[in-house]
């Protein structure tokens, strides 16, 4: 019960921080549903969790992604853009996140120049027909 107790008050403290954001944005709820659904599964929960599960995941993850993106643009603002390297120094200092980001960065990397070798080879058989 104390749980219980204990969500709806941080709720009213993350609520009253930014009053003027919840005001002014109305999410859409159920977005990530389908997703958080495989990932819960996937980590060892039931295939069909209850709706009430997946509706707290959902609100803890894009509170969590919301205030990186947050905290990651007042680092950028000033530069004047906001880039990769400013997520990737908010998450310094937990190196899960740090080698799990920079290992999908380089992931990406090499995705991007295989489709670029690709279109390559596709033009250069192109000109020969």
């Amino acid at each position: 019960m104390s749980n219980s107790s204990a969500g709806p008050s941080s709720k009213s403290k993350a609520g009253s921080s930014q009053p003027s954001e919840t005001s002014s944005f109305k999410r859409k709820r159920g977005v990530f549903q389908k997703d958080l659904q495989h990932m819960m599964y996937g980590f060892g929960d039931d295939p069909n969790p209850l709706p009430e599960t997946v509706a707290l995941v959902e609100d803890i993850v894009v509170e969590y992604v919301t205030d990186m993106a947050h905290k990651a643009q007042d680092i950028g603002s000033k530069r004047g853009k906001l880039s990769v390297e400013d997520f990737l120094y908010l998450i310094r200092k937990d190196l899960p996140k740090l080698n799990r980001c920079t290992e999908l960065l380089s992931m990406q990397e090499e995705l991007k120049q295989a489709r670029k070798a690709f279109e390559v080879d596709e033009e250069k058989l192109a000109s020969i027909e």
